[in-house]
């Protein structure tokens, strides 16, 4: 199906003043293009270590909606038109130009999977639920893990490292934590490993159905693996949920600038001997996790890399 495309060049000072204008006369999820930086409440939210560069702001914004092919885009345009010389007549608007043309429609919740293929961590298999395994290859494990749009897949260095290291360390008594669960892929990894238990915690919500899906897909009982929602670091509801000198090995699969603070409070939940894997860290913020780690009072058992990235393994003893 096309559809009919509306781009209005205004400014960004006008941004909601039109976008409520054009809802008055039933134009509604409009898009917003600007280059407005990040604050730093939005950049908490995002799970990378460098912000990526972005143009430099410069006051101007497109605002874009749709319509259907067979919509009255002459009365549309005249209906915009008009509100925007009224908002005009007592705010400056920019430009305050529409352009329209046509664009064909887009599956937007279903498209990022032609960028999700299977792919293995050494012998372990990680297959979506799209794509047929191939008989021929032979797996110690085939995981079944579909992402959904809001966490990663697994393909990621960051997440490899953690599962290369989870091999060497889960036995059939492993209690695990998990901090940032997101699609519960080092859980299922660590259970399909042989751990005994998992919880796990996640500050995004989507990461319960996520994980719940993940979980039917590879036959993992509700009991096996459970999780919460909340902020391990400051909510000690959530800490006394995880628990204290309970786990054989907890994973954080993070950011350096978050296991800065996470680190401190995660060794009271380790049980003497446990593990702490560690992950998300560019080769530039090693040391500052070694050094936390460290004045922690764990012991470092080992670094390793993978391009540009690192792991930090270390124990309580």
């Amino acid at each position: 199906m096309k559809w009919n495309q509306f781009t209005i060049r205004t400014t960004v000072e006008a941004e909601d003043v039109i976008i409520s204008a054009l809802a008055d006369i039933g134009i509604e999820g409009v898009e917003i293009l600007d280059s407005q930086p990040l604050s730093e409440e939005d950049k908490s939210r995002m799970f990378v270590d460098i912000m990526p560069e972005g143009p430099e702001d410069d006051g101007t914004a497109s605002l874009r909606f749709y319509v259907e092919e067979d919509a009255d885009t002459e009365k549309i345009r005249e209906d915009v038109e008009q509100v925007l010389d009224e908002i005009r007549g007592y705010m400056d608007i920019g430009e305050g130009t529409i352009e329209q043309s046509s664009t064909e429609d887009k599956d937007w919740i279903n498209n990022w999977k032609e960028y999700f293929h299977q792919f293995h961590v050494d012998d372990i298999l990680i297959v979506p639920s799209w794509e047929e395994v191939d008989e021929k290859e032979q797996y110690s494990m085939i995981l079944h893990i579909d992402p959904g749009t809001a966490f990663g897949t697994g393909m990621h260095e960051t997440t490899q490292l953690v599962i290369r290291q989870l091999k060497k360390f889960v036995t059939d008594e492993t209690q695990l934590l998990d901090v940032g669960t997101g699609s519960g892929i080092l859980g299922i990894v660590a259970l399909k490993l042989g751990a005994a238990h998992v919880r796990g915690t996640d500050l995004d919500p989507c990461a319960v159905p996520a994980v719940k899906e993940n979980k039917e897909a590879n036959d993992i009982a509700d009991d096996d693996f459970e999780m919460v929602i909340g902020n391990i670091i400051d909510d000690k509801e959530t800490q006394d949920w995880a628990g204290y000198d309970r786990y054989d090995i907890v994973t954080a699969n993070i950011l350096a600038d978050v296991l800065l603070p996470l680190t401190p409070v995660i060794v009271p939940c380790l049980k003497k001997g446990g593990y702490y894997i560690t992950s998300g860290i560019l080769d530039v913020k090693e040391d500052e996790v070694v050094k936390a780690v460290k004045d922690a009072g764990l012991t470092l058992v080992e670094v390793t890399r993978q391009g540009e990235w690192v792991s930090v393994t270390a124990r309580k003893d």
